[in-house]
């Protein structure tokens, strides 16, 4: 690697390097410690320095320096991780550099002109790897180190490093942390003991911030049952938090199979870098507060003051500005914000120089004025250039006289208005609940009074997008929110205005597209209709129905992935009451892909992390409760539906609509805060229970009792209680039971639920992995012989190797066929490559030519539903019979390895997979699931009798790879001269067969046999797969084959009737012997074969006394083509066994028994692969 040239006192580092080559101008050098005489003192002193100390010069175990005869300076201007890299850059610098030096008079100019050929190829190669990082120089030097020390493939992308400790019980070990795309490493080498670990994000279950009386702060990783402390970082927060975006996007990519279209920034995992995890996680944070749609992102920031009407001061804080909309929050986030919409925006004015302020003018007679922004210039120039207009003095002095009487006229909201293509442009409570303006009830003047509280609170902060939210408007939404109002509070609060007004036509667009479509998700829509709330009036009628069916239809084919999950029916019919069509759909979007992120799909994740978070936020606050229920889990599944509805589903309706309002406003912290004010209400109750089905009936009990008083809906509208007992009689009032919420609970952050989601999201899905490994263990374990703890390492092996195949490509096969509707047995699974990879390193023989060639075979063979990919059932099946199968069983897999068309080289593409993306997204067709079951119980173990018989061609690749099994076992020669005696056998066999065949046809028909053999009776089962033309039956209780039919043309071309085909194909196998003695060390005794007849002197050569007789006919069956391909038969000499023949004869030879029972270190090959997995993988690669 090319490094920027720096000066080195070579008098100093002659103790710690070697010069291996030098001329006039360079000097290459070797690290002592390194290569030859690496041991010793020398050694452990300097791999200490170089794990330690921040220096490519110390890492690097060769280097190349530039000198000048006249001077005493020396510059480095490279170095290398291996001898092969550090020797092509000395032969780049003699080829274009060593004959331009000598024109040069001045070594000042030699100097000059070298660094800058240097710097020239750093600034080629960082245009290509190293953009945006804050210091490629030491980045190039970190990158060094991290692929010399870990051995990953080239694509593994570095994002950063850091200093620090790792702590292996009380002893820390100084080294270097490393963050990738895909793990976390570490790196310390101090007197000889090195320490190096590996661990991938997606196998992390804990990542969090730790204190302790040793350590004051340090970041604490749980994974694979095992815990690491880091500590002593420069800068803990920063580090742990890019560590939580790293684990959290790979999680996302790798488990959830996110492909991340919209987001430029994670979509490549080869082009992540630090500085893009932080504007991501900037952007995200940036949209959740001020509730924006997913395309805006943070551009720029001022601070500035600004002008409150409302309270006569200015407020400081921050202008947020983006794409389509300007934001500011106050400095503490609490006291107000407001989202200004650049649509809204008529001008921006800079009235006051000295003051650096500036006036933004709105639609509606309103105006804003920002004071003390840093550059206000260049602040009004963006708005200036998003708004498209400039402003003129007529606009000036409105905003001015806007600005010093502080009228404020009613804003028009952007999502109200209606469109023409909409179906139903009126909320369903105003249709069959019109509001009497007459009717004086009580609870009627209450209504009123709400909404004039509202209409006091729009003329004072704005009314619409660009509304001041202080804690006024919290106190409000507290108190109740009136009927008329909520739909347009709704859409405001969730920011679903901004979705709507962003796209204007595109809800019509998706009903009018999915009207008609048939899939999983509109069956299930269509069974749940009529559950939503079936007491409401609303829901009883066909405009109800209807509305909700097309809000439901619509939103599952805009988002496929999740299509329509159960509560989704429950809070769409919610919304449609108080929200127009349109409006419902994008609330229902706010609340599915913002609000609750992860809620609705086939695992729900992200109501499982809510409710880890309500245990956290359970024994932090409810200490009295916690001690009383060790186990809080009754709780989480408890408070599961209160989760997934909001409440809805526990609580009457026109309580539950209370919530929600507050559930808009402040997220799931209203939800949160709920739930612990429920516990809290019932604390006495839950601690006298003796089980759990009595705190169930408790919380059931006492949701029945929650009322709304001021509620104006009619009784055929608001739920009955159930409750007929004295304890159900006492009322409790929603608004008093949200009010003690936000007083008890109301000091929990919006930062910190956030901050605890995602702490907890991690150990959440590791949890569920868990849970899905051991169902799918438990169902494969059944049928194979395979011990728990074995199956436990499979299974991560293989899931592993799933991950290999997404680690380095952006759009893997693995991650664009990914069906979610499929069971949890087939969520992991490997295409040809990957499986190849993975049975290399668990197969019991050793390695050879052979391997890549049976592991297509195998992968053609297991792949029952001939998909392109193969589950972990199908692998284990086979591993099994490979490890722990009987002799008969293993001879049966090989046997079937080498049928048409698995060992076809015209069969299936290998690697493509032939699964449709779609798959998951359209209708199930249940009549083939029923079919497919039914078919797998009625399915029989597979006799030997029903196995086809082997060709000649494929007979040959059999003995082909019976050798490549034998090669570098103990008793190799003992296993070749069985085959060749199996095979020999096999062969007289085939002799005498065909000798009775020709008697027969002798004894009965007068014709010569060239012109009856195509008329023989075909009784035998021919292989329906094989081209080759159909075989006679052979003789009745024989065991041998009887020789097949031949053509005209053949028998023509054949020899004369007197050479009987068994001997002239033993002659010609005869042709070539091989001596497994005069193989070379590690000679694969199929190449030499094939080796063999390109050689005229090697075919003339006389056979070895050791391996006369039988081996030189299997020594001939080896000579075919490579990559085991069939080989053309010869013409006239067809022949075929059947299984049964050739078991028998392999019984009769105890060496070939023996090598197929030897058991297999079953551990021992776990291990093994566990070791090397990785390295495979950067060994393909590179």
């Amino acid at each position: 690697m090319w490094l920027k040239p720096e000066e080195v006192l070579l008098k100093n580092a002659l103790k710690l390097w070697a010069t291996v080559k030098s001329n006039d101008y360079f000097i290459l050098q070797r690290r002592r410690g390194y290569g030859e005489g690496s041991g010793g003192l020398a050694g452990l002193l300097v791999g200490t320095l170089d794990a330690v100390l921040d220096s490519t010069a110390k890492v690097a175990p060769f280097r190349i320096l530039h000198q000048t005869p006249d001077s005493q300076v020396y510059w480095n201007i490279a170095c290398g991780a291996s001898e092969e890299e550090i020797a092509q850059h000395w032969e780049w610098l003699q080829q274009n550099i060593m004959r331009t030096l000598s024109v040069f008079d001045s070594s000042d100019d030699i100097t000059s002109f070298v660094q800058g050929k240097i710097r020239g190829l750093i600034a080629e190669e960082g245009k290509v790897s190293l953009v945006q990082e804050d210091d490629p120089e030491k980045f190039r030097e970190a990158l060094l180190r991290f692929e010399s020390w870990f051995s990953l493939p080239d694509k593994e992308k570095l994002v950063t490093y850091y200093s620090c400790s790792y702590w292996r019980g009380r002893v820390p070990c100084q080294g270097w942390l490393y963050l990738s795309t895909n793990f976390l490493c570490f790196y310390s080498y101090l007197l000889g003991n090195e320490v190096k670990l590996v661990i991938s994000w997606v196998e992390i279950s804990r990542l969090e911030k730790t204190s302790s009386v040793l350590l004051t702060e340090s970041i604490r990783v749980c994974a694979g049952g095992e815990e690491h402390c880091f500590s002593m970082f420069l800068h803990l927060q920063q580090t742990f938090l890019l560590m939580e975006q790293l684990a959290d996007y790979a999680v996302r990519r790798l488990i959830d199979k996110e492909m991340f279209p919209s987001d430029h920034i994670l979509t490549d995992p080869l082009q992540i870098t630090k500085r893009g995890l932080e504007t991501h996680a900037r952007n995200e944070a940036f949209r959740a507060f001020f509730r924006l749609p997913r395309e805006e992102n943070l551009l720029e920031v001022y601070e500035s003051f600004l002008w409150l009407p409302f309270s006569y001061f200015n407020t400081l804080g921050k202008i947020c500005v983006s794409e389509n909309y300007l934001c500011f929050a106050s400095q503490d986030g609490s006291q107000c914000h407001l989202i200004i919409p650049v649509r809204e925006i008529l001008s921006v004015e800079k009235p006051d120089r000295l003051s650096r302020a500036l006036t933004v003018c709105m639609r509606g007679k309103r105006a804003l004025r920002f004071s003390e922004v840093r550059d206000f210039e260049r602040l009004a120039a963006t708005i200036r250039k998003k708004c498209g207009n400039t402003a003129s003095p007529q606009h000036s002095a409105s905003c001015q006289a806007l600005l010093e009487c502080g009228e404020d006229e009613e804003g028009l909201m952007v999502g109200q208005r209606s469109s023409s293509k909409t179906v139903s442009t009126e909320a369903l409570m105003n249709v069959f609940h019109p509001q009497d303006a007459e009717n004086l009830d009580p609870k009627m003047l209450k209504e009123k009074m709400k909404e004039q509280s509202w209409q006091i609170h729009f003329a004072e902060y704005g009314r619409g997008t660009s509304m001041f939210c202080t804690r006024r408007t919290r106190d409000l939404i507290v108190r109740g929110v009136p009927e008329s109002l909520r739909g347009e509070l709704w859409m405001l609060f969730s920011g679903a205005v901004n979705d709507m007004a962003t796209h204007p036509a595109h809800y019509s667009e998706l009903v009018e597209a999915s009207l008609g479509a048939s899939s999983l998700a509109t069956d299930e829509i269509e069974r749940d209709l009529h559950r939503s709330l079936p007491d409401h009036p609303a829901f009883q009628s066909d405009t109800g129905i209807s509305a909700l069916r097309r809000v439901l239809t619509a939103y599952a084919y805009r988002n496929p992935k999740i299509g329509y999950c159960q509560a989704m029916n429950i809070l769409a019919s919610v919304l449609l009451l108080y929200a127009k069509e349109e409006e419902a759909f994008w609330l229902l979007v706010a609340v599915c892909e913002r609000m609750l992120p992860d809620y609705f799909n086939r695992r729900i994740i992200g109501a499982l992390v809510d409710q880890a978070v309500f245990e956290d936020l359970i024994r932090e606050h409810l200490t009295q409760l916690t001690e009383h229920m060790t186990d809080l889990t009754f709780l989480s599944s408890v408070s599961l539906s209160w989760f997934l509805t909001l409440f809805i589903s526990v609580l009457p309706i026109e309580s539950a609509v209370n919530v929600v309002d507050c559930f808009f406003f402040d997220g799931i912290k209203a939800i949160l805060q709920l739930g612990l004010a429920t516990l809290d209400y019932n604390m006495d109750a839950l601690l006298c229970c003796s089980d759990d089905t009595e705190a169930v009936t408790i919380l059931n009990r006492f949701f029945d009792s929650v009322t709304n008083k001021d509620s104006p809906l009619p009784a055929t509208v608001q739920q009955a209680p159930v409750g007929t007992n004295d304890r159900a009689a006492q009322r409790v009032d929603i608004s008093d039971l949200i009010k003690e919420a936000y007083e008890k609970y109301g000091d929990i952050k919006s930062e910190e639920v956030e901050s605890m989601r995602r702490r907890n999201k991690l150990y959440v899905i590791q949890t569920l992995e868990d849970t899905t490994r051991q169902n799918v263990v438990r169902v494969v374990a059944q049928e194979v012989r395979f011990s728990g703890p074995h199956m436990d390492e499979l299974y991560v092996l293989f899931k592993r190797q799933h991950f290999l195949s997404c680690y380095w490509t952006a759009g893997s096969a693995a991650l664009q066929h990914h069906d979610p509707s499929l069971p949890y047995l087939e969520q992991y699974q490997l295409g040809l490559a990957q499986f190849s990879s993975l049975l290399l390193l668990l197969q019991p023989w050793s390695p050879g030519a052979y391997t890549h060639t049976l592991a297509r075979w195998t992968f053609r063979l297991i792949d029952d539903n001939h998909d392109g990919l193969v589950n972990f059932r199908e692998f284990c099946r086979a591993l099994d019979i490979l490890y722990s199968g009987s002799f008969t069983e293993k001879l049966k897999f090989l046997f079937k390895l080498h049928l048409p068309p698995v060992c076809s080289p015209d069969g299936p593409d290998d690697g493509v997979i032939r699964r449709s993306p779609e798959k998951g997204r359209g209708k199930v067709d249940l009549q083939a699931y029923l079919k497919q079951w039914q078919d797998e119980i009625q399915k029989k173990e597979e006799s030997i009798k029903d196995l086809p018989r082997i060709e000649q061609a494929q007979f040959i690749l059999l003995s082909k790879t019976l050798y490549g099994l034998f090669h570098g076992d103990p008793e190799e020669e003992a296993l070749f001269r069985a085959v060749a005696r199996v095979t020999s056998l096999l062969l007289r066999m085939e002799e005498v067969g065909r000798r009775l065949q020709e008697d027969s046809q002798a004894s009965t028909s007068p014709q010569s046999p060239s012109k009856t053999s195509p008329s023989l009776p075909q009784t035998s089962s021919p292989t329906k797969t094989s081209p080759s033309p159909p075989q006679t039956c052979s003789p009745s209780k024989t065991s041998v084959s009887p020789p097949k039919a031949s053509s005209p043309t053949k028998t023509s071309a054949s020899p004369p009737p007197t050479s009987n085909p068994a001997e002239a194909i033993a002659e010609q196998l005869e042709a070539v012997s091989v001596d497994p003695e005069a193989l070379s060390p590690g000679q694969d005794p199929v190449s030499a074969s094939e080796e063999a007849p390109s050689s005229p002197k090697a075919s003339s050569d006389p056979p070895s006394p050791s391996s006369s007789g039988t081996l030189e006919t299997e020594t001939e069956l080896a000579n075919t083509p490579s990559e085991h391909t069939a080989p053309p038969s010869p013409q006239g000499m067809e022949w075929s066994f059947s299984f049964e023949q050739i078991l028998a004869s392999l019984l009769n030879e105890p060496v070939l028994v023996k090598f197929f029972e030897k058991p297999v270190d079953i551990q021992k090959q776990l291990d093994r692969a566990k070791r090397d997995q990785l390295k495979l993988k950067a060994q393909i690669t590179k």
